[in-house]
């Protein structure tokens, strides 16, 4: 979080930077053969088909910049520039998400998600965005109790009480599966009278999220800005840098909330 705050203080001196690496085609042919690994020059000329001269004066100005360095006649990135190189492809990944996800980012609450799992976002490029619609009203909540039944590991975030979702959850208690939930404090009595997880606690905040991850999915459902639960969409994956960001996304929140 820490490299994240410095990058956003110093965000002109990046921002020219890559401005510089980025208004040239010859540049950003050197750069991405580069980022890939390091290359001599005829490497580069194989890679590039770019002429031995215009090769030359590129990496000369690179240089100069101290974007790249020469080694045993082989160039290679500076660190700095692959980190602002690779913190550019991850936000290109977010804003490709947020485009795909328009209909559940779009008029609903966000902000409640911690700001170090908000850098993370792209790890989740790869989930799906699951609709109900008007034929199948409970498309949603059968999904969810769906991916319960069989689970080893469960942690839940979960801002309201469901019946059902709490028999399942019990029902995985009494096999001897792991289940942890943070509940919203203005239901936390009905879960300690419920539910028999012995891991409960409860967290303040409200229409934050509703998360579900377990060993091999990971559910996240929003509230809408009027304050309502979107029963009709979800985000949801097995891939497992997914299932990674649900599981820090479920710490960061328990540590902020305790």
């Amino acid at each position: 979080m820490n490299e994240n705050k410095n990058y956003l203080k110093n965000y002109d001196f990046v921002s020219e930077d890559i401005k510089f690496a980025a208004n040239s085609i010859i540049r950003l042919r050197i750069l991405s053969a580069l980022f890939e690994k390091p290359q001599n020059m005829k490497d580069l000329a194989d890679l590039t088909r770019l002429s031995y001269s215009s090769i030359s004066s590129t990496l000369h100005g690179l240089e100069l910049k101290e974007f790249v360095y020469r080694e045993s006649n082989r160039y290679y990135l500076s660190n700095s520039l692959k980190v602002i190189i690779r913190h550019v492809l991850e936000l290109k990944d977010v804003v490709n998400l947020l485009n795909r996800f328009f209909n559940i980012i779009e008029g609903h609450v966000v902000r409640m998600i911690p700001k170090k799992s908000v850098v993370e976002l792209h790890m989740i490029g790869n989930s799906s965005l699951l609709e109900s619609g008007g034929i199948d009203a409970y498309k949603i909540y059968n999904f969810i109790e769906d991916a319960l039944v069989g689970a080893d590991n469960v942690r839940c975030i979960m801002p309201f009480y469901h019946l059902d979702f709490n028999k399942q959850l019990n029902c995985l208690i009494n096999e001897g599966k792991h289940v942890e939930l943070l509940v919203s404090h203005e239901i936390f009595e009905i879960y300690e009278e419920k539910s028999e997880s012995k891991y409960l606690s409860s967290f303040k905040i409200k229409n934050n999220f509703m998360l579900i991850v377990t060993d091999k999915m990971m559910i996240l459902g929003l509230f809408k800005e009027n304050g309502h639960f979107d029963q009709n969409r979800l985000l949801t994956s097995k891939n497992s840098e997914a299932l990674k960001w649900a599981d820090n996304l479920f710490k960061n929140f328990k540590k902020k909330n305790k």
